[in-house]
């Protein structure tokens, strides 16, 4: 199918390698070979960058955490808690590590990337629980990590983005850390797969229907995708009114020929129609990933666009 994609971002799809998930394995080692000539060679001047592990769920491994601190900061610090996508399957801090280091100079903010537990090694709820293990370990420690307790934003992109909006009612739910801003980029969030842009977008750069369907099948486990028992806190497109009601405003970014555009649009709907102080913003001629076309114009506005809205909701 022919795709009207921004001329710049049309540019650059030859040149985008393929995603494939239907070997966990080998995507996972080309990820980290691609990203290991990034990671070496980002700029991280004016930011102290630290790996720890913290205590994780019950019963199960430390959650290693990445931090990135400015080293000229001065009082308490904001934070921006930041989740990396990959399908559930792939992908560690390392893939936004140039993001996060942007972040930690132009916000002034701590900014915390969770090394979760991936699918279908460990499938829901390890990736939750992981992320919520290192954010409460965040509110328990704001006095030594130097950080302010009413200033965390959490950020997602794809399934980082499915975690931040699962990590916000599930700390709701459980009277847990406050969480003051949710910003959502390209979130999957429905493993049913019934909208429009899913059903059409089967030959999409980088993500696709059927590396959406392998994605669920392995966080949610062989046939559990599209059935009656699948939890909000794994699928937020499933939660209603009632879970959706008080919790923190929220940026929602879609791209316009992904397959998950839809839900993320639903999303921002049903959150408005719950009363959660929500702006939307469709992008048009992007597909899923075109962030990391870092030149083009589109993906340049919208990444000043998203500093901008975390930096009003941490009162930067």
């Amino acid at each position: 199918m022919r795709y009207a994609f921004d001329p710049e971002l049309a540019a650059a799809v030859a040149m985008m390698p393929e995603v494939d998930i239907s070997d966990v394995a080998a995507a996972r080692a080309a990820q980290a070979d691609q990203l290991s000539a990034v990671v070496a060679a980002a700029d991280t001047t004016g930011v102290e960058v630290e790996d720890i592990s913290v205590p994780g769920p019950e019963g199960a491994p430390d959650v290693p955490l990445r931090l990135y601190r400015p080293r000229d900061a001065r009082g308490p610090l904001p934070v921006v808690y930041a989740i990396h996508g990959g399908g559930f399957v792939v992908g560690t801090p390392d893939a936004d590590h140039e993001g996060n280091l942007r972040f930690c100079r132009e916000l002034g903010a701590l900014v915390v990337s969770p090394d979760y537990r991936l699918a279908p090694e460990h499938p829901y709820p390890a990736a939750l629980e992981d992320c919520y293990a290192g954010l409460s370990w965040l509110a328990e420690n704001t006095a030594e990590l130097g950080i302010l307790p009413d200033r965390t934003a959490l950020w997602g992109d794809s399934a980082g983005a499915c975690l931040a909006a699962a990590l916000t009612l599930l700390a709701d739910d459980r009277g847990g850390p406050a969480i003051r801003f949710q910003c959502l980029v390209a979130p999957a969030l429905d493993d049913r797969l019934r909208t429009a842009s899913a059903r059409l977008h089967t030959d999409t750069p980088v993500w696709n229907r059927h590396n959406a369907r392998l994605s669920w099948e392995a966080y949610l486990g062989p046939g559990t995708p599209g059935s009656q028992d699948v939890s909000p806190y794994a699928a937020p497109a499933r939660a209603g009114t009632s879970l959706l009601k008080g919790l923190p405003p929220a940026h929602i970014t879609v791209m316009q020929f992904d397959p998950l555009r839809d839900e993320g649009i639903d999303y921002a709907r049903a959150l408005l129609a719950a009363g959660v102080p929500t702006e939307l913003h469709v992008l048009p001629g992007t597909f899923h990933g075109a962030g990391a076309v870092e030149h083009a114009a589109v993906v340049r506005r919208i990444t000043a666009e998203i500093t901008a809205v975390l930096a009003r909701a941490l009162g930067r």
